[in-house]
């Protein structure tokens, strides 16, 4: 049988001084760390930040503008196009990019049917005015027959009278009897009438010509207008350019067959710029006409006034075009990419912050840091701008708040930052 090691072990006494010693020191390590641990019941923490993690700024009261960011483009105010003004066959003598100048003859179209209707027309024209002529010869010639006639009365009344004066004379000398002189009153009476009647034919005679040469007149007249017509657009088949600047594009390719008012090309008017922007939806109801904007054109910035919206929604966005003065737009270029501010309101004396990402989660909280700690606070936000935020409750002037993201805080009540 194996013995054990019983025999082998010695009991030891401890003296009571060392475990004295030995309990005051445990004594000491409790009672610290329940001051470390009351130290930080003060200021409890959940959640531990390092502060290059974060952004901070300050609340601040002063002027408020609300404006909301935009992108877009330059574009030509007048880029009109071009219209063939009748059916034919297009000669195009522009190609895009060509530079023009006003009233530049840029496109030619052939009209076969226009150019034959135009002689057709001018050729009854002709007609007519000979027909006018005849019209004048023949009212000279009537004119002079009725003379004719008028003045043969004239001279039968004539004889009439000086019959009658010697009738008169001769029966108070009884040389006549009562009947030649009645028969002389007769011929005289009979004169008298006929004069009166030509005088009457050759008056309703005169009108008649003349109202046969009134219509003969009328007629080329009116003929006349149509043949100017036919003229001005035969005229119009030679295309000039409405405004100076450059060619687009062509809608049509040359010499292919047209028809009346098809497009036929864009000109570019590089005199006169807008910009057109894209604007959220969500700020449509709060766009205005004559509202100011302000272009971030490179290194240069323009002041411009809102001048048309768009009635429609594209992709979530509202066309606007924006338009400034021609000084202005002189050192533009067409379709160059600009930024804008459409300044909305202006509110006064409001506390305010840089605005951040802390504005993900609504507006209603924020972190407020005092002394390396942030506390959740609620809060509410009034206007909002590009750079800042309005805040009306929750916070005082000179405030410190974090405006960066809290995706990382965990909704903790408070963070301590490191």
């Amino acid at each position: 049988m194996i013995k054990d090691t019983r025999s082998q072990d010695t009991v030891i006494v401890q003296s009571k001084s060392k475990t004295k010693r030995y309990g005051l020191a445990a004594l000491l390590v409790i009672s610290a760390s329940g001051l470390a641990w009351a130290g930080l019941n003060a200021a409890p923490s959940e959640l531990s930040i390092d502060s290059n993690r974060v952004q901070l700024a300050k609340v601040e009261r002063g002027n408020l503008t609300r404006d909301v960011s935009a992108t877009g483009r330059i574009v030509a105010a007048n880029a009109p196009q071009v219209y063939s003004p009748e059916q034919g066959y297009v000669d195009l003598l522009v190609q895009p990019g060509d530079k023009v100048t006003k009233d530049q003859v840029i496109a030619k179209v052939a009209s076969p049917e226009l150019n034959n209707n135009l002689k057709q027309q001018e050729s009854v024209l002709q007609r007519l005015r000979g027909e006018l002529e005849r019209q004048k010869l023949d009212a000279r010639r009537k004119s002079l027959s009725l003379t004719k006639t008028l003045d043969l009365a004239q001279v039968e009344l004539t004889a009439a009278e000086r019959e009658n004066r010697r009738a008169e004379l001769s029966i108070k000398k009884s040389l006549i009897s009562q009947i030649d002189l009645e028969a002389a009153v007769d011929n005289l009476s009979r004169a008298q009438l006929s004069f009166a009647h030509a005088k009457q034919e050759v008056a309703l005679a005169k009108d008649t010509l003349a109202f046969e040469f009134r219509s003969a007149k009328s007629d080329v007249e009116r003929q006349q207008l149509v043949v100017d017509e036919l003229t001005r657009q035969v005229r119009n088949l030679a295309i000039k350019a409405p405004v100076a600047g450059i060619v687009g594009n062509h809608l049509v390719q040359q010499k292919s067959a047209v028809s009346a008012s098809q497009a036929l090309m864009t000109l570019v008017d590089l005199s006169a710029f807008e910009a057109e922007l894209q604007v959220p939806e969500s700020y449509a109801n709060e766009l205005g006409l004559g509202m100011s904007v302000e272009l971030s054109v490179g290194a240069k910035n323009i002041i411009g006034t809102l001048s048309a919206i768009s009635p429609e929604v594209s992709g979530r966005e509202v066309t606007t075009r924006v338009r400034f003065s021609g000084q202005e737009s002189q050192s533009l270029r067409q379709n160059q990419r600009v930024t804008a501010r459409i300044l909305l309101e202006n509110r006064e004396n409001v506390l305010m912050v840089k605005r951040g990402a802390f504005m993900q989660q609504g507006g209603f909280v924020a972190y407020k840091v005092e002394d390396d700690i942030a506390s959740r606070i609620e809060i509410a936000i009034g206007a909002t701008s590009i750079a800042a935020v309005e805040i009306n409750k929750g916070v005082q002037e000179g405030d410190t708040l974090i405006v960066s993201s809290y995706e990382q805080f965990d909704n903790a009540e408070h963070i301590l930052l490191r």
